[in-house]
């Protein structure tokens, strides 16, 4: 593999007609899915038993990808460190890096020092944002009504206040 395979690159969306064949066999594999025990993924080169198994989380990769040229996206393939800096984290996390260091400060995302430098996993980082996501999505579902016609809107909203106040509650400790 050169250096040139471990360098960031962005993928612009081919024409709909040369997507088409990888997008029909895609959607015919998911619906074909249940049928075996472990699929097989192979990366298939141009001789005729050239060939190699590629990792189902290779495959979930291509199927993005090809997801998002399907419409009309670019796509960038960036190689990631397993260990970030401070404000890497922060950038993926989409917040500032003060915030990451209050986060490491009360345990949320465990840290390593080197120095006076802090360093996070990748992993750690990953899973603090997926947990967040998942309470973020728990705080709308609490919060979200449906309502009938017959529904009082000022109860429906009393109510409402008190979700939100709970939750801020929960959230502040």
């Amino acid at each position: 593999m050169t250096s040139e395979a471990l360098m960031q690159h962005t993928y612009l969306p081919e024409p709909t007609e040369e997507l088409a064949p990888v997008v029909s066999f895609l959607e015919a594999h998911e619906s074909r899915r249940g049928d075996r025990i472990r699929p097989r993924y192979l990366l298939v080169g141009a001789d005729e038993h050239d060939q190699v198994e590629v990792p189902e989380s290779v495959h979930r990769v291509l199927v993005q990808v090809v997801a998002a040229l399907r419409e009309g996206k670019a796509v960038t393939v960036a190689p990631q460190s397993m260990t970030l800096t401070t404000q890497q984290a922060a950038d993926l996390l989409g917040v500032s890096r003060p915030t990451v260091v209050r986060l490491i400060d009360a345990n949320e995302i465990p840290s390593e020092r080197t120095g006076s430098r802090r360093r996070v996993l990748l992993t750690d980082v990953l899973a603090y944002r997926d947990e967040r996501r998942k309470r973020q999505y728990e705080a709308l579902a609490a919060s979200s009504v449906e309502l009938d016609e017959e529904d009082d809107m000022e109860a429906v909203r009393a109510e409402l206040r008190e979700i939100r106040k709970e939750v801020a509650r929960r959230r502040r400790g």
